[in-house]
């Protein structure tokens, strides 16, 4: 990728669920850093494996998942920095949350990704309104 908007724009689109940009925009190295769902300490997902299961699981929860960059990219140094919003429909298939399958669900958040030389990602942070998220889906603690 050549811009830092190119490469934002395509890690968004990846999220969206072109997997075929991974190998392109992603290190072999990579790693990400995200709470979990229901609490607790951050979870590290790694590889590029890794991640596109991460993305699977996701796209497999929400149907038609689609992102949306809503201010930025900005970029420092290594550091590029966006928000967005994420629409879809949820599946039903989450067996701690009572909200029918079909519901229409919305969130935000923002991603801060660190490039390496080869200005691929190499790790990211993700930051996501869970609370909200849940509460949608009407999601139960264990």
């Amino acid at each position: 990728m050549n811009t830092t908007h190119d490469l934002a724009h395509a890690w968004v689109a990846l999220w969206n669920g072109d997997l075929a940009l991974t190998e392109r925009i992603v290190a072999e190295r990579f790693v990400s850093h995200a709470a979990p769902l229901m609490g607790g300490a951050p979870s590290d997902t790694r590889g590029r494996d890794g991640l596109n299961g991460w993305i699977r699981g996701i796209h497999a929860v929400l149907l038609d998942l689609r992102f949306t960059v809503q201010l930025g990219p900005f970029r420092d140094g290594n550091v590029i920095a966006l928000r967005w919003r994420a629409n879809g429909t949820y599946s039903g298939t989450l067996p701690s949350a009572t909200a029918p399958a079909g519901r229409a669900v919305e969130f935000f958040g923002t991603d801060t990704l660190r490039v390496d030389d080869d200005n691929r990602i190499c790790e990211y942070w993700a930051n996501a309104d869970s609370l909200w998220f849940t509460q949608q889906i009407e999601l139960r603690q264990p």
